[in-house]
């Protein structure tokens, strides 16, 4: 008979993108709020850091009443600087963010602890380290403090922490809340992200690295012994998808007790009239710049293609995706207009001044700007990759190419100073995306892009793309996702299947067009969170019964030791 699932009766999860929007986890937990607040109703508190200070969070709601006399005892007791109230996402749940500079004088303390209880190795630290494990840190004392100060030691605790930055957060609380289930989820293991990240073929030789000697070679020892050491020991350890518990078995040496995959909610997309007004809009948006960074009229049938994500080179596919772009530019098969938006934030220095008077005073330009490839000067741009790589194929985005390609190079948060609309209020205005990933755990880009109706196209080294596929998609992008098998070696076959692809989209009339975005819905639909959210609620059963487990243990042998 089967036994009946344990459920929490308080969830603490935390992150560095807890009300910081910089990644793909933001993305992860602000969309699975109101699903787990539905289920948990002010039970489930997010945890994030105060990096605001003296300036207003964009999407953080303080509330001075919520929890506030825990706030200040833990202010005046326990020397925790937080602040409480509300994530402004759907769902609206309970959020604290702690200050944790303040912890900065007990580093030296905490890695020796983290070093003599677990085996964590900080010598070889750099970069984030420290900001991430003080933060962790100081989640484990705000979890702590409000635990004893609710009284919570009868109810059933689980603490929940992503990515490696918030390991010892996970440990901590293992070591001083033994009651309470603690649960570490790897989004991307750093050694994996970073054997890929050096050029180094990840999946044909997977089973012949070792995680540690690696780390080593590539300088990751520190970050890669804490993820290790946090898998090791927490009540459950989980990860995205299904080939990124191929990589922690081997490169952590720590299978995940289960996959919890990334959902989206529709929340996020508009409907009816609102979606069409916005999609004109977007439309609208993208061919005005582009006409006046082109200096050239943009047909209205003109087909709008993206990539998007952190700006990992080779990792994102960004050179598989210029290179697709150039095939398709030689192409006598095209039928249509292409303006290929790189929309990938690099190192800005500015919105270009002269792309924003023509924008804002409507200026009539009739031959290219300057640099008629990018929409914002970049420090260093004789450096940058994708301005060099753009270059080397030979584009020139002149108006008898059938082909343009602009670099976005800005975080798309509606104040970029050329665009200014959010990633969402351009997305949808996409004809189709591409996301040709060399490592990519899950791939919430591609996902998203469904969820808006517009067809994508990703690989097989993608999470997303290996769950399209058991879903019984992946081979046409006429169904809505193209899943393109992609190895160590097969770069140049992965463009020209994108590139065949896109031309096969460009014959779609508008009928055929409508039935491709009808089946996105359909796709992204069984990608929901109420579809997955079951996956969690069985971690956090694994997790109450290995801390039970535990902690039974912990009792015998301390019997033993006193001779009871």
């Amino acid at each position: 008979m089967k036994q009946e699932e344990k459920n929490p009766d308080y969830i603490f999860e935390s992150s560095w993108e807890v009300c910081n929007k910089v990644g793909g986890i933001y993305t992860v937990l602000s969309t699975k709020a109101r699903t787990l607040e539905n289920i948990y109703p002010d039970k489930i508190i997010f945890i994030g850091p105060d990096i605001w200070q003296d300036i207003e969070a964009p999407d953080f709601a303080e509330d001075k009443i919520l929890f506030a006399d825990w706030k200040k005892h833990a202010g005046e007791n326990d020397h925790l600087q937080v602040k409480t109230g509300r994530w402004k996402v759907p769902g609206t749940p309970p959020v604290i963010l702690v200050d944790f500079k303040p912890f900065y004088d007990k580093k030296d303390e905490l890695y020796y602890t983290m070093w003599d209880r677990f085996g964590v190795d900080s010598m070889h630290a750099y970069g984030d380290y420290d900001d991430s494990c003080l933060f962790a840190y100081a989640t484990g004392k705000v979890i702590e403090s409000f635990y004893h100060f609710y009284g919570l030691c009868n109810k059933e605790v689980v603490a929940l922490f992503n990515e490696w930055m918030l390991g010892m957060g996970a440990l901590y609380v293992q070591d001083n809340l033994p009651s309470v289930a603690t649960i570490f989820t790897t989004h991307a293991t750093s050694i994996g992200r970073s054997i890929a990240g050096n050029d180094k073929p990840l999946y044909s030789q997977l089973e012949n690295y070792n995680g540690n000697i690696m780390a080593k070679e590539l300088n990751m020892q520190a970050k890669h012994s804490l993820e290790r050491q946090t898998a090791s020991h927490v009540d459950c350890f989980t990860t995205v998808s299904d080939i990124t518990a191929l990589e922690c078995r081997q490169l952590l040496e720590k299978a995940p007790h289960i996959v919890t995959p990334n959902g989206f909610e529709r929340d996020f997309v508009p409907e009816g009239d609102v979606y069409i007004t916005k999609r004109e809009e977007a439309r609208a948006t993208l061919i005005n710049m582009a006409e006046k960074l082109l200096g050239t009229p943009i047909p209205p049938n003109a087909l709008l293609i993206s990539t998007s994500g952190r700006y990992e080179y080779r990792n994102k596919g960004i050179d598989v995706f210029i290179e697709a772009m150039d095939k398709l530019r030689h192409s006598e098969e095209l039928s249509r207009d292409v303006i290929a938006f790189i929309m990938v934030p690099a190192w800005v220095r500015d919105a270009r001044a002269d792309l924003k008077a023509a924008i804002e005073d409507d200026i009539h330009t009739t031959s290219p700007l300057q640099m008629p490839f990018c929409t914002h000067w970049l420090n260093q741009m004789e450096k940058d990759k994708v301005l060099n790589y753009i270059l080397q194929k030979g584009f020139t985005n002149r108006s008898p190419e059938k082909i343009k390609i602009i670099f976005v190079p800005c975080y798309l948060d509606g104040n970029d100073g050329i665009l200014n609309k959010s990633y969402y209020d351009l997305l949808i205005g996409m004809d189709t995306t591409i996301y040709p990933s060399y490592y990519e755990p899950w791939g919430y880009t591609p996902l998203e892009s469904i969820a808006f109706g517009i067809p994508t196209i990703t690989t097989d080294l993608a999470g997303f793309g290996l769950w399209a596929r058991k879903e019984g998609v992946g081979d046409d992008i006429i169904q809505g996702v193209r899943v393109i098998n992609r190895t160590d070696y097969n770069y140049f076959d992965v463009a020209d299947a994108i590139a065949q692809s896109i031309l096969l989209l460009c014959k779609e009339k508008k009928a055929g067009l409508k039935a491709v975005r009808d089946r996105c819905y359909k796709l992204a639909y069984r990608a929901e969170w109420g579809k997955f959210i079951h996956f969690y609620q069985q971690a956090f059963d694994i997790a109450l019964r290995n801390t039970t487990e535990r902690n039974s243990k912990e009792n015998v042998k301390e019997h033993f030791i006193l001779g009871i």
